[in-house]
């Protein structure tokens, strides 16, 4: 990493020590909706009271709830029976989810277009990691759909603080060494801030650790492998890695040699599965 780029790291973790870094915060409805779910035994008719309260998300919640995800064989048009067929946890979950969206975004044309750039790779991870851990692990989908959703929050409050400091970035190849290099470790932050569970909230530390020595799969496996799914015939600089180095492989009972070909036969239920946020 250049000298001014960990300059500015340097200056981005003393912000976050110092609670100076405006870490980003999850709309009051997906707080209440969270919350709600949270409840032993919530009924599918007390949660449905907290979502109604944004027609927006209702409306999105009905409409993958008709989705072909769901094996709909009549639409549904209320909310209640829309719960019912996802059930209280994935419908919270997806709430969630539908409601970060709206953070991603910014008011200069770099910064915008980088945050929807994340969102996009985001959900592509998100949508990939869901049909993986309810086809190869006994890990709960709708989990492992958030841990994809949120394994790169940390970038939102860096490229924020880049929006408020342009002078400090001569150019996008600076803020993407400081995103790679910095939003781990603030991502956590922000998970813990957000009340995830542990094996949501230490995914964005993780990312990056492929030769981790575990004895169960973990959903930061399942996030590892869906982006390297993700970025299969793009010049990401992950496509480089071996995939034969990477632990997560073994514990998925995945051969590395023939995932490729194996992931590839779900090409369907990834892009089924992308519709949820788009």
């Amino acid at each position: 990493m250049s000298n001014l780029a960990l300059t500015i790291e340097k200056e981005l973790s003393a912000a976050a020590e110092k609670d100076e870094l405006d870490l980003p915060t999850l709309p009051e409805v997906a707080l209440k909706i969270r919350e709600t779910a949270g409840d032993r035994g919530v009924s599918v008719q007390r949660l449905a009271k907290v979502i109604v309260a944004d027609p927006a998300l209702s409306a999105q919640l009905i409409r993958i709830a008709n989705s072909p995800m769901f094996h709909a064989v009549r639409p549904i048009e209320d909310l209640t029976t829309a719960i019912s067929r996802m059930g209280v946890v994935f419908a919270a979950n997806v709430t969630t989810g539908l409601a970060m969206k709206h953070m991603f975004q910014a008011t200069s044309d770099v910064i915008d277009r980088k945050m929807r750039a994340i969102w996009i790779h985001a959900t592509d991870v998100a949508a990939v990691a869901g049909v993986l851990a309810s086809s190869f692990t006994e890990l709960a989908a709708d989990q492992a759909t958030l841990g994809g959703l949120t394994h790169s929050i940390g970038a939102l409050p860096i490229l924020s603080w880049a929006e408020e400091h342009e002078e400090l970035f001569p150019d996008e190849s600076t803020l993407d060494r400081v995103i790679a290099s910095a939003q781990g470790s603030i991502g956590k932050m922000i998970l813990i801030r957000w009340n995830f569970p542990p094996e949501l909230a230490c995914i964005p530390t993780q990312m990056r650790n492929y030769d981790r020595e575990i004895a169960d799969i973990d959903f930061v496996d399942v996030t590892q492998i869906s982006e390297l799914q993700v970025i299969i015939g793009t010049d990401h600089p992950l496509n480089t890695l071996d995939w034969s180095e990477i632990s997560g492989f073994a514990r998925m009972d995945l051969d590395p040699d023939a995932a490729r070909e194996t992931l590839d036969s779900f090409r369907d239920a990834f892009q089924m599965a992308r519709e949820l946020y788009r």
